[in-house]
């Protein structure tokens, strides 16, 4: 099965608790900067017997559950907006870790009123239903569909809000359904990644056999057309050099975080040249990633798929 959003357990928990009465508080990484452990929109969930998701581990974290238990128990109502330094030396809001980060860190109590928003939340989550959600002082907990322009929004001071986008925030486009198609999907899916996997052959094992991408088309490469964008990652690795070219003729130009396409260093100079006599531009070519995958000697499907999912991080986390 594909994978799910990190986010769901959390939002699972909450709603099952909500649903029989109990109560629950809502742990959520706002803010962060720096070698933070938990990074913005990394969120838990914690009740009386159970908690689900994590806003960074050790110590921290430890405190924050127990202050989030304490105050259940207590019925306080009250949200708490708190800065955590992770420095020994830090003045206050000392968090007990010494990672040299800081994180802003919102304790929302969710009452059984909460139930129907928390529900929507699951249900758009579950469903890739797109869509975000809202918390602030002044207005509560509520779902909208009014999506940020960012994936997560913080808006700090006593008018504070947070605004946060439903779903995968990075999506991964593998071009051609093969077996490295199918080993990177299977990496991927454990990667916070919305796959799709797309080939232009009928009926190919491959493809129906990958059910960890969420979405799997036979499609038309002439006609290929995929949006672009700062968190859309694109894999060519068709079937071999002649529909590579096709798909890359509908993909340069574009504006991608990711273009790569998978072949050896022969194969992918052919491809630059081909194409820069064609008139594609050489700052398009440029962009253009190959051989791709960091340098681990791979040979098999499952080899190559590691050290392409390798680079897919390391450009994600600014590499």
């Amino acid at each position: 099965m594909p994978a799910t959003p990190r986010d769901l357990p959390a939002w699972t928990l909450a709603a099952d608790a909500l649903r029989t009465g109990r109560l629950a508080a809502l742990l959520c990484v706002v803010q962060s900067e720096g070698s933070s452990p938990g990074r913005q929109g990394f969120k838990m969930v914690v009740t009386a017997e159970a908690v689900a998701g994590s806003i960074g581990g050790g110590i921290m974290e430890h405190k924050w559950v127990e202050l989030a238990r304490q105050r259940l128990r207590e019925g306080d109502s009250t949200p708490l907006l708190r800065p955590q330094i992770h420095r020994r030396e830090a003045p206050a809001d000392r968090s007990g870790m010494m990672c040299a980060g800081e994180q802003e860190v919102l304790l929302w109590p969710l009452q059984v009123a909460d139930l129907p928003v928390v529900e929507a939340i699951e249900t758009a989550l579950q469903d890739l239903g797109g869509g975000a959600w809202e918390v602030s002082a002044a207005t509560g907990l509520h779902r909208t569909t009014e999506v940020p322009g960012a994936f997560y929004d913080y808006q700090p001071g006593p008018a504070w809000r947070y605004r946060e986008q439903l779903g995968f925030r990075d999506q991964l486009t593998i071009v051609g359904g093969g077996h490295v198609s199918l080993a990177l999907s299977q990496l991927a899916a454990n990667l916070e990644f919305e796959i799709t996997v797309l080939d232009d052959r009928p009926d190919l094992p491959t493809l129906s056999a990958n059910h960890f991408a969420h979405h799997r088309r036979q499609v038309n490469y002439e006609t290929l057309a995929l949006p672009p964008g700062p968190h859309h990652y694109v894999v060519v690795m068709t079937v071999g050099y002649r529909t590579d070219a096709v798909a890359l003729r509908q993909l340069l130009g574009h504006s991608y975080r990711y273009l790569g396409v998978m072949g050896s260093a022969t194969k992918v100079a052919e491809l630059r040249r081909v194409l820069r006599e064609e008139g594609f531009a050489e700052a398009n070519l440029a962009r253009l990633r190959g051989p791709i995958g960091v340098q681990i000697n791979s040979r098999l499907p499952e080899e190559i798929a590691v050290s392409v999912a390798a680079e897919l991080i390391r450009v994600r986390n600014g590499g």
